[in-house]
Parts: structure tokens; C-alpha cells; sequence
């Protein structure tokens, strides 16, 4: 008899096992999207940079897929963001440029709410962009049931604020721009890994774009101490209260310590991963929003932050746009390998239908790379083209396909560039403009460029569109 029980209570344990190991298989997978502000592709050592000590980002790589060929969605940050969180290129997007008063409408799908269909538990950490507190583009009405950190993208230049959201709440730091006790940067990580700690048990996505290392340049002492007497010649940027961002005697240690914090903290989440038994069935993506930038005193050029890449932010060559990107699963994303596949942020909303299995959203540009991380490209659609515009600096638009790619310069002149065109599998550098040898193939790309377009009164490109919509006069008394 008490053999029989012994038995009996032993298959019941076994048992129970078993459904918990299945219950645990089959919930569905977490998703991170971690992504960093202005850092170029040439900053990480797994991209080849050199000089920044990156080792959990390297980490990241070897353990998982790291993409060669991954683009942003814009040159500049806001509407780099709008296609990330909509699937929509820059010729159609809801926002083409860093225009504050243009803000995701309710009609807009994001991936947040794509997340949320799913029975995900969103979060939205860090910088936002996208819409202001009193509209619908604003993260809690656009599928985030969390939103921590800044709305403006103009606010998150400075590191030490004196509030940040919570939600619809502003959560206050008094005298934080003088006392400097509040680093937000620190206070995303905090806030993360509690969202982390706190969802353990459900499915969550948690969308972190960080603001590093975006300037103002600025980083603890804890951070910039590594660097301090290594990075020479320093020149220090600006002087005191004299400009919009901040004077900063050492910008090359300061810069390198930014780097290396946002990599410190990306190895605080994997590792909390690995504590709570979440690693294995978490997607971890890494990547930045655009190329770059040499503003506030950041000096590209020393870092050799894009490489082998041609420009740097605001540009639409490859180095105002390629950008790092690794994803990891362990299981499911072979460790240590690379894609070569040709994609976007407009990429990341199909990835994550489709990995929750819903239905593919109607009307976006993106084409989901699930296939191409879970190691099917076999099964890997391809883009017939990739398209970008931009407003600024006189106009740019630019558009990819296969090896060539065409840029154009001052669209939005009366005298407009001569479109240039490259293959970017014999000059990846675009040092060669091909545009006389090829004019057949410049015709049909810059025919595509001309279709990709859709005129909106918010982001003129053309100086037609610019013609047809006149700013309004100033009244005599007005400032």
C-alpha cells in the first residue's frame, strides 16, 4: 500500500513538472527593444569600434544575430521613431521631421498596441517623441500601459531634469538641473528593471530608448573617470551658460563614458533576466536611431563612430542611417551569427505580429525579419526598395534598391541637386556616383523616389509644396 502511494505521489510530481515546463514553453516569448540615441554603428566593438569598451553589448552579439545591413528610419531622431513604432517610411509617416507640434494621430497603429492585442503588458522607458500629454499621440493612449521619461525630445537633451512623466503625471526632481542627483539615464535602468521584476509572470514587451548618448554631453564621474587622460587631444565644448548645451571640459571621455554606461546597464537587465529564469524565452534587439551626430561638442571623427560609412546625422548617405542591430533568443536566434538582409524600422511592427501571430497590419511599409533571425531565410521576404526623406538642410531624399541606392541633394530649392546614384556593394562608402555611366537605372530609381513620396503640408519637400503652402505673415506687433 504504501508503495502504491510512494509510486502514485511520484507521478504526480512528475506531472506536475511536465505542465509547468509546458506552461512555461509555450508563453509566449518577452520582447526588449533596447535603443540608443546619436550612437554610430563604429562605437560598439562588435561593429569594429575600437576605443569604447562595450563588452555587453559585444556580449549581446556573440550570443546572438547581428544584422550588417539595418537601417534607421530617419537621419534625425523624432521621425526615426514615428517608423519604428508605425511600420511607415518617411515618404508617408505621420512625422518627417523633429517638428515638436506633429504628433502620432488616435487612427495610428503602433507596435505598443500591436503588443497590448496580443495580452502583452507594455512599457514605454525613456524617450518618447511622439505626441504631448494633452493629445492622442501621447505613449498611454498609443499601447504603452506604462510611459517613464520624457515627451519632448527638446527636454531629453539634458540629463538632469527637473521632472519626468509618469504617464499622464509629471514626477518632479527638485533643483535636479543644479543639484544633479537625478541622472535620467540611471532612472530609465531603475525603472525598467522593476517593470521587468514586476511582469515576470505575464508576457511584456518593454520598449527603452534611451536618450545616450544624445547630447548634452554629460555622464557621472563613475563613468567619465575611465576615459579622463586617455582620449587625448581634448577641447572643451562651448563655455559656461552660453549655449544650449552643456560646456563640457573633456567631451571625448564624457562621450566614451556614455557609451559605456548604456552598456553597463544593458548587462543589468540581462543579467536580471538570467536571476528571474526569464533569458530563455526573451527577445533582446539592440539598436540606435540614426547615425552619428557631431553636435554639443560629440566628435565623430575621432571615434570613427560610422566606420567606413559616408556623413553622419542629418545625412542620408549610409552613415547618417545604417545603424547597429542584434537580436538574441537563446533557441530560437543562433549565437554568433550575422544577416546581411536588407531592412528597417519600419521592419519591427511586422516582426512582432508575427511573432505573437496576428494578423499582418494593412498598409505599412515594414516586412517582418522573423524569418531571417530564426535562421529561415529561405523564408525571408525582401524589400523591393527602401525609402527615406528629409526636410531639413535644404531637402534630402534618398531611396535603396538591392546594391544601388540614389541620394539627392537641396529638394527643396527652385535648383535642386542632380540625383547621384551608388553601388553600395562595390563602394559601400559612396565615393563613386555612378549616375552618367548608369542612366537607365538612375531614371527608374529616381521614378520610385517620385512615387515613394505623398505631399504633406507639415513637411514640404518640394519648393513647390513649399509655394503651395505659404507661411503666414507675422503681425507688425508680434514677437
Amino acid at each position: 500500500m504504501k508503495l502504491t502511494k510512494q509510486f502514485s505521489l511520484l507521478f504526480l510530481a512528475c506531472g506536475l513538472l511536465l505542465i509547468g515546463s509546458l506552461a512555461q514553453a509555450a508563453k509566449p516569448p518577452n520582447v526588449i527593444y533596447i535603443l540608443a540615441d546619436d550612437a554610430g554603428i563604429g562605437d560598439f566593438g562588435c561593429y569594429g569600434g575600437k576605443i569604447i569598451h562595450t563588452p555587453n553589448v559585444d556580449q549581446l552579439a556573440k550570443e546572438g544575430m547581428r544584422f550588417t545591413q539595418h537601417y534607421s528610419g530617419s537621419t534625425v531622431c523624432a521621425p526615426s521613431r514615428c517608423v519604428l513604432m508605425t511600420g511607415m517610411h518617411t515618404g508617408h509617416a505621420r512625422k518627417r521631421g523633429n517638428v515638436e507640434s506633429t504628433h502620432l494621430l488616435a487612427e495610428d497603429i503602433t507596435v505598443g498596441e500591436v503588443m497590448q492585442n496580443a495580452g502583452y503588458k507594455t512599457a514605454c522607458i525613456g524617450k518618447w517623441g511622439l505626441g504631448s500629454a494633452a493629445d492622442a499621440g501621447a505613449p498611454w493612449t498609443q499601447g504603452f500601459d506604462l510611459f517613464f521619461g520624457y515627451l519632448s525630445q527638446t527636454a531629453a537633451h539634458h540629463y538632469y531634469p527637473e521632472f519626468l512623466y509618469r504617464n499622464a503625471e509629471k514626477e518632479f526632481y527638485p533643483n535636479n538641473p543644479t543639484k544633479r542627483t537625478h541622472y535620467s539615464h540611471d532612472l530609465f535602468t531603475q525603472e525598467s528593471l522593476k517593470f521587468i521584476r514586476e511582469n515576470q509572470k505575464e508576457p511584456f514587451f518593454l520598449y527603452l530608448p534611451y536618450t545616450v548618448p544624445h547630447v548634452d554631453l554629460d555622464v557621472p564621474d563613475d563613468s567619465r573617470d575611465e576615459y579622463l587622460g586617455k582620449l587625448e587631444p581634448e577641447t572643451p565644448y562651448g563655455k559656461p551658460g552660453k549655449q544650449h548645451y552643456r560646456h563640457e571640459t573633456h567631451p571625448h571621455a564624457t562621450f566614451a563614458g556614455m557609451i559605456t554606461r548604456l552598456d553597463r546597464d544593458l548587462g543589468k537587465i540581462m543579467k536580471l533576466l538570467k536571476e528571474l529564469n526569464l533569458d530563455d524565452n526573451t527577445l533582446v534587439m539592440f539598436s540606435s536611431d540614426n547615425g552619428a551626430t557631431s553636435a554639443g561638442g560629440a566628435d565623430p571623427d575621432f571615434f570613427n563612430s560610422n566606420g567606413v560609412y559616408r556623413g553622419i546625422k542629418r545625412d542620408l548617405y549610409e552613415g547618417g542611417i545604417i545603424t547597429p542591430m542584434i537580436a538574441r533568443w537563446p533557441g530560437h536566434v543562433q549565437a554568433g551569427s550575422t544577416t546581411g538582409h536588407i531592412s528597417c524600422f519600419q521592419d519591427l511592427l511586422p516582426t512582432l505580429a508575427e511573432l505573437t501571430n496576428q494578423k499582418p497590419v494593412a498598409n505599412i511599409d515594414g516586412i517582418s525579419f522573423l524569418p531571417s533571425i530564426q535562421g529561415q531565410a529561405s523564408n525571408q521576404k525582401q524589400h523591393d526598395y527602401l525609402y527615406w526623406e528629409f526636410v531639413e538642410k535644404g531637402g534630402k531624399r534618398a531611396l535603396r534598391q538591392g546594391d544601388w541606392k540614389v541620394v539627392q541633394l537641396n529638394v527643396s530649392s527652385n535648383n535642386p541637386k542632380p540625383v547621384e546614384l551608388y553601388n553600395l556593394r562595390d563602394d559601400i562608402s559612396e565615393t563613386k556616383n555612378l549616375a552618367k555611366q548608369h542612366p537607365e537605372r538612375l531614371q527608374k530609381l529616381t521614378e520610385l523616389m517620385d512615387s515613394a513620396h505623398i505631399t504633406n503640408k507639415a513637411y514640404p519637400l518640394f519648393a513647390s509644396e513649399k509655394s503651395a503652402n505659404p507661411k503666414k505673415k507675422k503681425n507688425k506687433g508680434s514677437k
